[in-house]
């Protein structure tokens, strides 16, 4: 097969048919308008085009679904059929080829929905690299990842993407691999330090030895899981569908009624007419769209429109820690002092040494110095040799900034006991060769996360609340006792955490908020998955619903914009629906001939739209957390 016909081939798959036949119905609707309006010499063969639509279009979707009517399932759709030929045995090209436009359109929009997966799989092999630079003593050359041996030698540049897992031979440096763990923070690397593939390095090369080929890889096991994933998700019925499943049957008992009963098949034409469910394949789609419309303007962006359908009958929501209920941040939060240390002069010291430092932490302290008003002092002399944490002289004292595990370096190993057990992220102060103070951090906290739990189950009938994460068993018991939530998985990998999701979304409808590559498969298992933030393509092309700006406010703007659209929606829909019930019992006894009834059922149109177009304004409360503990924007 030529490059051509393959290009052809792959464009045609993703418009598919229904997106030809909705092309052509735009093409002919538009033609019809330009002859009969604007060149009314050519008036007569204005029809001509819509013949087309309905011939071919709107034959293959009639076609399409007579399947249903023979296996009875009643929806929308199948009506749409009905108001096809309808149309034509009452000779209103124009309404049927609107019908045809309307739903081929839709089909086409939920098909593309459908195939976002190949799209997140695309990232993601776009994502990993496709070579590697593998070293044979003193030469470096490039191969293939694919061509990867384990127990190679690969050399990671500064800011390269780590093609396997491996483990450090050679370097020191740090390496964010908090899309893939779902650890906050960066993570320093030293001879003996294990290396995921799909981890961002930091300024320093590694030389890091295989361990794993490619295909076995972190990274390669995240695209399985996302690829087994979505194929698992369940379809979900767009809310027409479920509105249809029984105003289709009514509409068709009622006009077949009428015709046996009367022996008028004109009277069947007009019922049918006036219950063209135009409420349910126009009314509905403009709420959609203008809540799509609404949540793009407050930062919130909608991949798949049925999430906006979904998200209110979600009864358990599971969240990630880090980058959702926290900043992704370290802070620093406890300082332990010993040997009568003073806090403030202990702190001195060490922030106006990490300030010349790229260490993870060095920030972290800069941040706590800054905030206690600490002033810095001059440096005398600074190192940091390599495993050994780092040294300065400062205003007289030698001062070490190091681990635990270095203790034993300069003979404080009987000191490892007093230190504090069981936390995460930590270093050790050294004061003149004398243990001086232990830091620990952690991730802060979003300041409205307490508030955002606690109003979910009164405010929006969540009954569940969980959190699934790849960090630390201590960091997300911290985390889960300040916000108020008691179900905690920690540790996880990205398949137990898809197993955990798919374990609660057969219970009952689950939302999933995460921020990381390794939330991507969790959220595509979940019924409604909202990434968070702007940390990843992959995430936010495997979510339904992307908040762009990090803030659990938005998130709670994203529930009540959902609410409104259904209550707008069944408003338009059930209010559209009723009315057109009363013109087809009307239309039933002989008293609305086709003609009127057609006019009653665009005036019913008209009504609903214009009520649905009420999901583009910006109600009142946008949200009902409480106001003081909102973020600032």
């Amino acid at each position: 097969m030529t490059p051509l016909k393959q290009q052809k081939m792959d464009k045609a798959s993703v418009i598919g048919i229904e997106g030809y036949i909705a092309i052509l119905a735009i093409l002919s609707i538009t033609a019809y308008l330009i002859l009969y309006y604007f060149i009314p010499e050519l008036e007569t063969y204005a029809v001509l085009p819509l013949y087309i639509t309905l011939g071919l279009g709107g034959g293959i979707l009639v076609f399409d679904l007579l399947s249903k009517l023979v296996t009875f399932r009643f929806d929308s759709d199948l009506l749409a059929g009905l108001s096809i030929v309808t149309a034509i045995l009452l000779e209103q090209y124009l309404a049927g080829s609107l019908v045809v436009l309307m739903l081929s359109g839709g089909k086409t929009i939920e098909n593309y929905a459908i195939r976002t997966a190949s799209k997140m799989l695309d990232l993601l092999a776009k994502r990993a690299p496709t070579t590697a630079h593998r070293k044979h003593g003193e030469v470096i050359e490039d191969i293939f990842v694919e061509d990867i041996a384990i127990g190679d030698a690969l050399i990671i540049f500064p800011h390269e993407i780590c093609p396997v897992d491996g483990d450090v031979t050679i370097g020191y440096g740090v390496m964010d691999e908090s899309y893939l763990t779902g650890e906050p923070f960066l993570i320093s690397k030293a001879p003996g330090s294990a290396v995921l593939s799909g981890s961002i390095n930091g300024d320093a090369s590694l030389t890091i030895q295989a361990t794993k080929l490619a295909q076995d890889s972190r990274y390669a096991q995240i695209m399985k899981v996302m690829s087994e994933s979505e194929q698992k998700r369940p379809r979900m019925r767009r809310l027409a569908d479920q509105l249809g499943a029984w105003y289709t049957p009514i509409a068709v008992v009622i006009a077949v009624s009428a015709w046996m009963i009367s022996g008028d098949a004109i009277r069947f034409l007009a019922v049918l007419v006036i219950a063209t469910p135009c409420p349910l394949l126009i009314a509905i789609p403009v709420a959609i769209i203008g809540s799509i419309s609404l949540c793009a303007r407050r930062g919130i962006l909608i991949k798949n429109a049925i999430v906006l359908e979904q998200i209110d009958q979600c009864k358990t929501m599971i969240f990630d820690k880090t980058g959702t209920l926290t900043y992704g941040k370290p802070t620093l939060t406890d300082q332990t002092i010993y040997n009568e240390n003073n806090p403030a002069e202990i702190l001195t010291l060490v922030a106006s040494i990490e300030r010349y430092s790229k260490h993870p932490l060095a920030s972290a302290i800069l941040e706590k110095a800054e905030q206690e008003n600490i002033k810095l002092v001059d440096v005398k002399q600074i190192s940091e040799p390599q495993g050994e944490g780092l040294h300065g002289t400062v205003d007289g004292h030698k001062v070490t900034i190091t681990s635990r595990k270095q203790l034993s370096r300069y003979g404080l190993e009987n000191e490892v006991s007093s230190l504090p057990q069981g936390i995460g992220l930590e270093c050790v102060i050294l004061l003149d060769g004398q243990l001086a103070a232990h830091y620990h951090f952690r991730d802060t906290p979003r300041t409205d996360s307490e508030s955002f739990i606690h109003h979910l189950r009164p405010k929006h009938g969540i009954n569940k609340v969980m959190i699934v994460s790849g960090d630390r068993l201590e960091e997300v018991k911290y985390l889960a006792d300040f916000v108020g939530i008691t179900e905690v998985y920690a540790g996880k990998s990205p398949e137990e955490k898809v197993a955990i999701v798919e374990r609660e979304t057969k219970l009952q409808k689950t939302a999933y908020l995460g921020d990381g590559i390794n939330d991507a498969p969790a959220l595509i298992a979940s019924t409604v998955g909202i990434a968070f933030g702007r940390n990843s393509d992959i995430t936010a092309e495997a979510a339904g619903a992307v908040v762009m700006d990090s803030s659990l406010e938005k998130v709670d703007e994203f529930l009540h914009i959902s609410m409104r659209m259904k209550t707008i929606a069944l408003q338009s829909a059930l209010g559209g629906m009723t009315l057109s019930i009363l013109g087809m019992v009307i239309a039933a006894f002989g008293f609305l001939p086709p003609v009127a009834g057609a006019i009653s059922q665009e005036v019913i149109d008209v009504f609903a739209i214009l009520n649905s177009l009420r999901t583009i304004w910006k109600p009142a409360i946008m949200s009902d957390i409480p106001e003081q503990d909102r973020q600032d924007h």
